[in-house]
């Protein structure tokens, strides 16, 4: 088929078929075929083919183009022949045989009834309304067809259903007279089991009742039997006291005979001594003031000081200086504890140096029986030093604000003049100060080796 001259407008000499009117509205499976039929066909024309109400959608694609350009093309189609002709053309050209036979009168009978009714009515063949009529009614046909089987088979689904819905009904149904009939018989079970526990119930209250008797007269037997103790606890209370009248009275009377036995034997000794006395005077003794080993003429030796042990030929750091003088009598060993342990053992943390030299002083006031005092500070504890001293060893710790060395001196000063005191201590301001006081200050490294050799 050719187009005629170069006007696009000009409509060709086949154009094909009467323009033969539709009794009826298009049906809608055959303007929806002739919709898609029209937006495939749209891409092959030029934008002045198109109508102009058309050509906003010349960029849609096809299926966009069915959507939302469907209205527009099924009034394109019916009213421009020229646009529906270019259509056919298009048409003509992708199906020729649907073409040639609706040109010849016969359509094929296996073609689609809708495929057939929308060629015809862009073709425009002879009886093409006929065509058209008869494809809405095979459509509506097959239609209902469709709907009638897909209503069949929701009515089996629907009837299968409904017997399964009755199965399930009959089985829970049989399940629920079964709970039902369990539940029955517990609730007979309990019925019995409560007739049992209230009869249960009312022979425990009988009991109960019975207790309750039986401890009332208890009470009262127990009452009226401390009634009886407590007259019983009066009467040998009474006796009780009549004893201890009797007793009392017996003992008045035995210091009543005691203190006549007494005053006589005062009055027989008064007078022996004043007769003594009468004697001493009438024979005028004079009074005894001395013995008769006092009037031999001898040197008498003196007594061993500190200071004297000091001048015998002893290093300082012998330990046996030590021990002479731990040797005087009612000696008192002052030791400085930190001085000591931090001479002998600064590494240890102070509780294990404390624990150390506590444990040697006691050793050695085992061995001596001298007494002993070791003296730590306590200015810079925070709270109270928890410590069981040893046998034999004075443990004292000095007050906040004070020092040990403070201490030290006031215990050197506290002793009467006389007696032999040893202050064990390296610091030479405490040595000095206890030497003044009359004691005698010795090195911390001499009582460690004494310690050690202890």
């Amino acid at each position: 088929m050719e187009r005629t001259g170069g006007n696009p407008e000009a409509v060709p000499e086949d154009a094909g078929g009467t323009d033969e009117p539709l009794d009826r509205p298009l049906p809608e499976g055959v303007r929806h075929r002739v919709v898609t039929i029209a937006a495939d066909a749209f891409g092959s024309l030029t934008t002045a083919e198109l109508p102009a109400q058309l050509r906003q959608y010349a960029r849609f694609t096809p299926s966009r183009r069915a959507k939302f350009a469907g209205n527009a093309l099924a009034a394109a189609l019916e009213t421009d022949p020229v646009f529906r002709q270019r259509i056919a053309t298009r048409l003509r050209e992708t199906q020729p045989e649907l073409a040639a036979a609706l040109d010849s009168g016969t359509p094929p009978p296996a073609a689609d009834p809708l495929d057939v009714a929308a060629a015809a009515y862009l073709l425009r063949p002879a009886g093409w309304s006929k065509l058209v009529a008869a494809a809405g009614e095979e459509a509506q046909r097959a239609l209902a067809d469709q709907v009638g089987e897909e209503t069949n088979r929701e009515l089996r689904r629907l009837r299968e259903e409904l017997a399964e819905v009755r199965a399930t009904a009959q089985r829970e149904t049989a399940g629920v007279r079964a709970e039902l009939e369990a539940a029955r018989r517990e609730n007979e079970s309990l019925h019995r089991k409560l007739r049992s526990v209230t009869s249960d119930l009312r022979r425990a209250e009988a009991a109960v009742r019975k207790a309750e008797a039986e401890l009332d007269k208890t009470r009262t037997a127990a009452a009226a039997e401390l009634a009886a103790s407590d007259a019983e606890g009066r009467r040998l209370r009474s006796r009780l006291a009549e004893a201890e009248s009797a007793l009392e009275a017996g003992r008045r009377a035995v210091r009543e005979g005691r203190s006549l036995e007494d005053m006589r034997l005062r009055l027989l000794l008064d007078t022996v001594l004043d007769a003594a006395q009468g004697l001493r005077r009438e024979l005028a003794l004079p009074p005894v003031s001395g013995r008769p080993a006092d009037t031999v003429e001898a040197v008498a030796p003196g007594r061993m000081s500190p200071k004297d042990i000091a001048r015998r030929a002893l290093a300082e750091d012998d330990p046996a200086l030590l021990d002479q003088l731990l040797a005087l009598p009612q000696a008192h060993l002052v030791v400085d504890g930190y001085n000591v342990t931090k001479t002998g053992y600064p590494a240890l943390p102070l509780e294990k140096q404390r624990l150390r030299l506590l444990g040697g002083l006691a050793v050695l006031a085992a061995q001596t029986g001298v007494e002993i005092t070791c003296v730590f500070d306590g200015a810079e504890l925070s709270a109270p030093v928890l410590l069981a001293p040893p046998r034999g060893v004075r443990v004292l710790f000095s007050k906040p604000g004070q020092t040990a060395d403070e201490l030290i001196r006031r215990l050197v000063r506290a002793e009467p003049p006389g007696r032999p005191v040893v202050v064990v201590s390296t610091d030479r301001e405490v040595a000095d100060g206890v030497a003044r006081a009359g004691a005698r200050p010795v090195a911390s490294l001499l009582l460690l080796r004494r310690l050690s050799r202890a």
